[in-house]
């Protein structure tokens, strides 16, 4: 039988406020253990919360960057559940008016294809405290420092069917919450987490599977292995004979393992009610148009101009245009070496490859965008090859200098002397006569080990195309 798997989203974005959603305490990340909970956080008795304005404006721009309707009317419910990291007792939450309403996001698959995944709706909420589980003997840790820090949780309809759809919208998801600035995306430090709802049913059948919710997951790529790991296990349910339980399950992406956590609780067994103590959310026309006026240029226009303007393929300027960070430096370097291919190539090549292997964002690259164009100027005009390039590169990261500077104390400057690379020629054609005689007979893959020979003997310092040129030169004579 052909299975059909059906996908769908519940992301959690903690919005980047100063403060927490209904009270003063900080959200800055990496304090010390409750720190950051303050009497409106642990809800002693008596307090009253306070909705922070700013988290009311950015989860507005998140509405209109993805065309949704705006609840000019929101309103909090308090969500009943115990749990040791929760110190109310409920969850203050939106339910039945969400301050986002129906919206859209487009994304593109890897063929080329593109698809649109609706929004069912996004709501403000608070997120809960955190247990630790390590060095307790036994027991459990309590830090509420993330009680009540903002977040908007995004629902989408179940319109993904497959883990490379889930995965290109969480991407796409990421890139306009980093534009437009409402929350960092830095899903290590789980300001960014996503909560799989997964389905298969017969292919051709209307109606939905029985799903499962995998929670929790803060990388892309365990997103990845988990769906795909829950698909096999429901088809493999399902063709023996056995029904699939709606349950929450949780991934672990070291071990490469998932589990059952616990039974699929439903809105109802949560007992929602609306917040005695916060007044309703009244938006009007001017604020939500004062909010548009002042969106950033968003990742679909940014692409789209990348492509126009710099004459980028559509990969290429979708690869810059989904992070914010690299798209100002990759436009900055180009600004400098005016080659913007070549300034695409180097952003997503070393410069990325750098980061990754220090573990930095675009904002803390050792290599300023001005310097990195600097280090382009030179390959075009000849200065240094490519291949001396990423040793200049690297250098320049190791915080020696610019490019100029370093490929002047170290001599790596291009040899361009036409009678220098022929002598180097010629020597060592002399001393590979035989190979080089074969080469004059057609036997054209020699023509990369000369090449490299003499590349070898100038230590890269030889122009490349002039030492394929006088070659050739030879073998014609």
């Amino acid at each position: 039988m052909q299975w059909e798997t059906v996908i769908g989203l519940e992301v959690h974005v903690q919005l980047s406020t100063q403060t927490k959603i209904f009270s003063g305490s900080s959200t800055a990340f990496g304090a010390e253990p409750n720190t950051q909970a303050n009497v409106i956080d642990l809800a002693l008795p008596g307090i009253l919360p306070v909705v922070n304005e700013q988290a009311v404006a950015k989860a507005v721009a998140f509405g209109l960057a993805i065309d949704a309707e705006i609840g000019k009317k929101s309103f909090f419910e308090r969500k009943n559940y115990f749990y040791p990291d929760l110190p109310k007792g409920y969850q203050t939450t939106q339910l039945e008016a969400p301050i986002v309403g129906p919206g859209h996001i487009d994304i593109t698959l890897q063929n080329g294809d593109s698809k649109r995944v609706r929004i069912h709706h996004a709501h403000l909420e608070e997120d809960a405290g955190k247990s630790l589980h390590e060095d307790f003997q036994g027991m459990t840790g309590i830090d509420l420092n993330r009680a009540g820090t903002p977040l908007i949780e995004i629902v989408t309809e179940p319109d993904m069917r497959s883990a490379e759809e889930a995965v290109a919208f969480a991407k796409k998801l990421h890139s306009i919450v980093t534009a437009i600035g409402i929350g960092d995306g830095e899903m290590s430090q789980g300001s960014m987490r996503f909560d799989v709802n997964i389905s298969v049913r017969p292919k051709g059948q209307e109606e939905y599977g029985t799903r499962t919710e995998t929670k929790n997951l803060n990388s892309f790529k365990f997103m990845e292995e988990a769906i795909e790991m829950e698909v096999e296990r429901q088809i493999d349910v399902l063709e023996d004979g056995g029904s699939i339980t709606q349950e929450t399950r949780l991934y672990n992406g070291d071990k490469k393992t998932a589990r059952a956590m616990r039974s699929k609780e439903e809105a109802n067994d949560y007992r929602y009610f609306p917040c005695p103590d916060l007044l309703p959310i009244v938006l009007d026309d001017d604020y939500i148009d004062d909010i548009k006026q002042s969106l950033p240029e968003l990742p679909a226009a940014k692409e789209q101009r990348f492509i126009e303007d710099y004459s980028l393929t559509p990969y290429d300027a979708g690869v810059l245009a989904a992070n914010a960070e690299l798209a100002l430096y990759f436009e900055q370097a180009t600004k400098v070496c005016g080659d913007a291919k070549l300034a695409a190539n180097w952003c997503m090549g070393e410069v990325a490859k750098l980061l990754n292997q220090q573990e930095l964002s675009v904002a803390d690259c050792p290599i300023a965008p001005e310097d990195l164009g600097l280090l382009l100027t030179r390959i075009k005009d000849d200065t240094i090859s490519g291949k001396i390039a990423k040793q200049v590169f690297q250098a320049m990261a190791d915080g020696e200098g610019n490019a100029d500077q370093i490929i002047e104390a170290k001599g790596l400057k291009q040899v361009t002397d036409t009678g220098a690379i022929e002598a180097m020629v010629d020597e060592i054609i002399a001393a590979n006569q035989a190979q080089f005689d074969e080469l004059k007979a057609g036997k054209d893959k020699l023509m990369g080990f000369f090449v490299g020979q003499v590349m070898k003997i100038s230590k890269g310092q030889a122009n490349p195309g002039q030492v394929n040129k006088i070659i050739k030169s030879k073998i014609s004579q």
